[in-house]
């Protein structure tokens, strides 16, 4: 496979019609958007492993959210 430098990328780009840059454009935003995706996902998973061990803490209360940030 063949490495495209990023201003090659650009330029070739700017060559493509008005159609073509909208579909890459909708392509990125749809990459991008599942790229969060996935790091929300895994955020999650390491949340809930957190909580297993117990090193998740909740609460409710203002002064105890203050203290937990503190600690």
């Amino acid at each position: 496979m063949q490495t495209v430098k990023f201003n090659e990328l650009i330029e070739a780009i700017k060559s493509l019609s008005s159609e073509e840059k909208e579909e890459i454009k909708f392509l990125i935003e749809r990459y991008l958007i599942e790229e969060r995706r996935e790091e929300i996902y895994q955020n999650y998973k390491e949340s809930l492993e957190e909580l297993k061990e117990g090193k998740i803490k909740f609460t409710g209360s203002i002064d105890k959210l203050k203290e937990m940030i503190e600690e």
